[in-house]
């Protein structure tokens, strides 16, 4: 979308490049770990002198690349990055965490500046037909989830996501439960990926046995 609405210096870094997009609108530069750069930190940090618009990061791996990212992004850069993580919540803790504890808390701050959302997203085999489906949970930084992050209370992120659908947030038990009212996953599938199994346990003709509750 950008490349084709804007005018604008695309930087891409991957290991490996999934995606050749042709420059339109935007001039877009690939760089592949590997095979131009030795990491994503350091292609990031070259990235940087090339004056660029958006940098798309394709992993976040280490605490040098998110400390970077984190950088570009409050000097005014539009930064694209991705996290294994289950939720948004966890994406966001994730991103602290790797900081030492006495940098947390400026970590912390310029991320919360610097963030205008997170999308997670859980991929299904569709029961319905041929394929996959895909689940999300979307974060939208609004300036009280910007005040969670600063304060250190990431863990109230989803009760912030189930209040803010006005803001266009999904929690991602919603957007699973969504697709099995459709009947396009099964009901173990759903149990299996969704963070609050509680709530689907009642879908199940057999339900596991919970050794929390032991």
């Amino acid at each position: 979308m950008a490349n084709r609405t804007r005018k604008d210096h695309i930087i891409t870094i991957e290991d490996p490049i999934e995606f050749v997009h042709q420059s339109q609108g935007c001039i877009v530069n690939h760089r592949e770990v590997g095979s131009h750069t030795e990491t994503f930190s350091t292609a990031l940090r070259g990235a940087l002198r090339e004056d660029p618009d958006i940098i798309l990061v394709g992993e976040l791996r280490d605490l040098e690349t998110i400390s970077l990212a984190v950088e570009a992004a409050s000097t005014g850069h539009l930064v694209f990055g991705t996290l294994h993580t289950s939720s948004a919540w966890k994406t966001v803790d994730r991103a602290i965490e790797v900081f030492p504890s006495s940098e947390q808390p400026l970590i912390r701050s310029t991320l919360a500046d610097g963030l205008r959302a997170v999308v997670a997203q859980v991929l299904f085999k569709r029961i319905d037909k041929k394929g996959r489906c895909v689940a999300l949970e979307i974060l939208i930084a609004n300036s009280a989830v910007r005040n969670l992050i600063r304060e250190g209370k990431t863990h109230q992120i989803p009760s912030m996501i189930q209040t803010g659908k006005k803001y266009g947030m999904v929690l991602l038990d919603d957007s699973i439960m969504d697709l099995y009212k459709k009947g396009m996953i099964s009901p173990d599938e759903a149990y299996a990926k969704a963070n609050e199994k509680s709530r689907f346990r009642p879908l199940l003709t057999a339900p596991p046995v919970d050794f929390t509750e032991v």
